[in-house]
């Protein structure tokens, strides 16, 4: 899935990551497929435990292999990752993938200084020197807004506010100009002024160096910022996929639904109450049967009798705009009318 006719950079196909623990198996990620080209944003969104994390650690291949049961394929620029030993994996980590994670304050080692933590992630992937490594991340950290980055480059993460850390975070993901950089929430602690900033940011060293980009959130107004496509995840499995636009207008599934209804907005009536989606999210132990939305679903009882609860959804749409639903094409139509209409009175 891919907003363009692009090859993509990133193919993820029929993915499961499965964890070993003293109550069970854990199924963190249970079938999971996307695609992604050089150059575009991809939007994962879902509430906390649906996978979106586990997913994308697992391409990086920052698992515990010991206890991880991992079926199904990553391929970046055709290379396999869950075959790649972990050698390779290290030479591609920091190189040709990078992460952003969500706390740069815990992400950072506090015992050195920032510009010693890029620097050193220069030279282990380029061989530089000292003197030169240092001048990257003086660099870095000026092309990412860091105010006199010569100064700065001596100073400790705890001098550092939480916007500028974050920036710290994404020079250093950046340094060795990335061709997959994966954003784990990084907005998700900073005030929105200072998030802005960052997805300006994000969009700006995109342009400059064309890099994948997956972006990993549980607010749809960033991703309505920031992404081309978006995968809508739910108990570790994608429930709805397609372009933003046509993911954030005209939403197939009522789990999105539920996602919108719950996010304020700044033309919708005042005196509407946010609509929480009830009840909690799975437990990956023990997951539903069939579609695994249907426990909190309000339209479980306008399908087959049975049919929500008895069998998985398979992802059906048309072009690339998919939805994992048992409601009809003209169902979901009519419902996201009436819940459209309920949301705006």
């Amino acid at each position: 899935m891919t907003s363009t006719d692009q090859q993509p950079f990133l193919s993820v196909k029929d993915l499961k990551v499965h964890f070993s623990t003293e109550d069970g198996v854990v199924k963190a990620v249970d079938g999971l497929s996307f695609d992604l080209a050089k150059g575009k944003t991809l939007g994962i969104v879902g509430e906390s435990g649906s996978g979106k994390s586990v997913t994308n650690l697992t391409i990086l291949g920052l698992h515990d292999r010991a206890h991880t049961a991992i079926d199904g394929e990553i391929l970046l620029d055709g290379k396999d990752l869950l075959t790649a030993t972990e050698r390779q994996l290290e030479q591609l980590r920091g190189n040709t993938m990078s992460m952003i994670f969500q706390d740069a304050l815990a992400s950072l080692s506090p015992y050195h200084t920032i510009g010693r933590q890029i620097s050193e992630t220069y030279r282990k992937h380029t061989g530089a020197s000292k003197k030169d490594a240092r001048a990257r991340a003086v660099e870095m950290l000026r092309r990412v807004g860091i105010p006199q980055p010569d100064m700065r480059v001596d100073d400790y993460p705890h001098q550092f506010s939480g916007g500028m850390r974050q920036r710290a975070m994404i020079a250093m993901a950046l340094v060795c100009d990335p061709e997959l950089l994966i954003a784990d929430e990084p907005t998700t602690a900073l005030d929105v002024t200072v998030q802005a900033q960052i997805m300006d940011l994000l969009k700006e060293l995109q342009q400059e160096f064309g890099t994948a980009i997956i972006f990993i959130t549980h607010d749809l107004g960033v991703i309505a910022d920031i992404a081309d496509d978006v995968l809508v995840m739910y108990g570790g499995r994608c429930v709805e996929r397609g372009t933003k636009k046509e993911v954030l207008r005209t939403p197939q599934h009522p789990y999105t639904w539920g996602l919108l209804g719950s996010m304020p907005t700044l033309d919708g009536p005042v005196d509407v109450p946010l609509s929480p989606i009830p009840g909690a999210p799975p437990s990956l132990l023990n997951p539903p049967s069939g579609c695994s939305f249907h426990p909190r679903c309000g339209f479980t009882e306008r399908t087959e009798s049975g049919l929500c609860s008895g069998k998985r959804p398979v992802l059906e749409g048309a072009g690339g705009h998919t939805a994992a639903c048992h409601l009809t094409a003209d169902q979901r139509r009519d419902f996201f009318a009436e819940y459209a209409t309920s949301q705006s009175h």
